[in-house]
C-alpha cells in the first residue's frame, strides 16, 4: 500500500484476484475509480475502500450466502433470523408448524414463543396492563389508522420502553399488543387479544374469538418481508419498540404489502355472490387488470396460511353466503389463474364469514404481524449494529 487510503495497480489487482488488464477494464467501465500518482502521472492509484467494495460485490455474486451478511453494514440488506422458516411449502415459528399453532395455541402463547422461545412465558408477559390511555373512536378512520394515531401517544408516556434488554422488550411488546387490540376494537383491552377484538367487532358471536386468534397467529411473521425489514432497520437505530411497531404499521399499510387485503375486499364486493365469482375474475382478466389474493412465490403449491384460514371460515360459518362466495372465488382462481388463495384472501374471507366490519382484515394482519416485529426488534437490539446498506451508484461518474 503506497498510502493509508490507496493501493497501487498491482496491489489492487492482487486484492481483487484479477490481472492488470482486467483491473484497467474495471476502471475504464466506471466500476473502479483511479487517479494519477503524485509525482508520477503515468502511474495510477486506486482508493482502498473502492477496491474492497468491488471485492465484496464480486464475492456476493459468487457466494451470496457467505458474502451477504458481511455486506449488511454498508452493503446488501440480508441478515440472519431465528424466528421464521419457510421450507417445503410450510411455515414454522421457531421450529413449530404455524398451522398447528393456529389450531392449538393462543395468540399470547405464540407471541411468547416468537419473543422468548417459550410458549409458557405467555402468562408472565401478559399480566401487565397496557398503557391507560383513552381509546380513540374516530369514526372516519379505519382500525389500523386509529392504531397509527394512538401508538405514538402511548409510547411517549411509557418510559420503560427505552429499556432494550430482551426481557424488557418482550414485556413492552405485550403492553403494545394489548393496547393496539383495544384501539382497533374500540374498547378497553380484556384478558385476551382475540377476546378483545371479538367483543369490539362482533359482540354477539363469542365463538369468533378462536378463529380471530388463529388468523392473528398465521399473520404473526413471514421472515424478511418489507415491514419486518423496516422494523429491524428502526430497531437497529435503538429506537423504542413503539417506534418499531409504528414503522411496521406504515410499511404494512401499503397496497403492495398488507394493504393488499383492501383490494381483496373490493374483489369480494365486485363479485357479490358465489354466482358472480367467476365472472368477476374473468372481467378483470379481459380488462388486463391485476387480480389480488392469488399466488405466493414462496409457496408454489399454495399458501398454507390462506388454505387454513379458509378452512376455519368454512368451519365457523358452513353454508353461509360469505363462505360460498369465498369458495367460488378460490375455485375460479384455480381454474383461470392456476393459483391458490393467499393469506390476504383468507383474512377477507374469514372477516366476512364472521360478519366483522369492513377494513378489519388489514387490522387482523397488522395486529398479528406486531408479534413478529417485536421479535425482530429483540433480535436486532441484541446485535447492536446499525443497518446501513450502501447504494449501488449507476449515474455519471465524477470527472478526474
Amino acid at each position: 500500500m503506497t498510502e493509508d487510503r490507496f493501493l497501487t495497480a498491482q496491489e489492487a489487482a492482487a486484492e481483487l484476484g484479477v490481472s492488470l488488464a482486467t483491473l484497467y477494464a474495471y476502471a475504464s467501465r466506471g466500476m473502479l475509480r483511479s487517479e494519477p500518482v503524485p509525482g508520477d502521472p503515468r502511474a495510477r492509484r486506486y482508493p482502498q475502500k473502492d477496491v474492497l467494495r468491488l471485492k465484496d460485490k464480486k464475492e456476493l455474486r459468487k457466494d451470496p450466502e457467505k458474502a451477504a451478511p458481511k455486506a449488511l453494514s454498508w452493503g446488501a440488506p440480508v441478515m440472519e433470523s431465528a424466528i421464521t422458516l419457510v421450507q417445503d411449502g410450510k411455515l414454522y415459528y421457531r421450529g413449530r408448524d404455524a398451522v398447528d399453532l393456529a389450531r392449538s395455541a393462543s395468540v399470547e402463547e405464540v407471541a411468547a414463543l416468537i419473543w422468548t422461545g417459550d410458549l409458557a412465558q405467555a402468562g408472565r408477559l401478559f399480566e401487565e396492563q397496557p398503557p391507560a390511555l383513552p381509546v380513540w373512536t374516530m369514526d372516519d378512520l379505519s382500525p389500523i389508522e386509529r392504531c397509527q394515531v394512538a401508538l405514538p401517544l402511548a409510547g411517549a408516556s411509557d418510559i420503560a420502553a427505552w429499556d432494550l434488554r430482551p426481557a424488557a422488550v418482550a414485556a413492552t411488546g405485550a403492553r403494545i399488543l394489548r393496547f393496539l387490540a383495544g384501539v382497533a376494537a374500540g374498547r378497553p383491552a380484556t384478558s385476551s387479544i382475540a377476546g378483545t377484538l371479538q367483543a369490539g367487532w362482533t359482540p354477539g358471536r363469542s365463538d369468533a374469538a378462536g378463529p380471530i386468534a388463529a388468523a392473528l397467529i398465521l399473520a404473526a411473521d413471514h421472515e424478511l418481508n418489507v415491514s419486518a425489514f423496516t422494523a429491524r432497520c428502526v430497531a437497529s437505530a435503538a429506537a423504542t419498540p413503539y417506534d418499531v411497531v409504528s414503522a411496521g404499521l406504515a410499511a404494512l399499510k401499503g397496497i403492495r404489502h398488507g394493504g393488499h387485503t383492501e383490494r381483496m375486499e373490493a374483489l369480494f364486493r365486485e363479485a357479490g355472490s358465489a354466482a358472480g365469482a367467476r365472472r368477476a375474475l374473468a372481467d378483470r382478466l379481459r380488462r388486463g387488470e391485476d387480480i389480488p389474493g392469488f399466488g405466493q412465490p414462496l409457496y408454489p403449491d399454495g399458501d398454507p396460511r390462506g388454505k387454513d384460514v379458509l378452512e376455519i371460515a368454512a368451519e365457523i360459518a358452513p353454508g353461509s353466503p360469505a363462505v360460498e362466495l369465498a369458495q367460488a372465488l378460490a375455485a375460479a382462481g384455480r381454474e383461470l389463474l392456476r393459483e391458490h388463495p393467499t393469506i390476504d384472501f383468507g383474512l377477507v374471507a374469514l372477516a366476512r364469514a364472521l360478519g366483522l366490519p369492513e377494513r378489519t382484515p388489514l387490522a387482523l394482519f397488522a395486529l398479528g404481524r406486531t408479534i413478529g416485529w417485536i421479535g425482530h426488534a429483540i433480535e436486532e437490539y441484541g446485535v447492536g449494529r446499525l443497518i446501513r446498506p450502501r447504494a449501488a451508484y449507476v449515474g455519471e461518474m465524477p470527472s478526474p
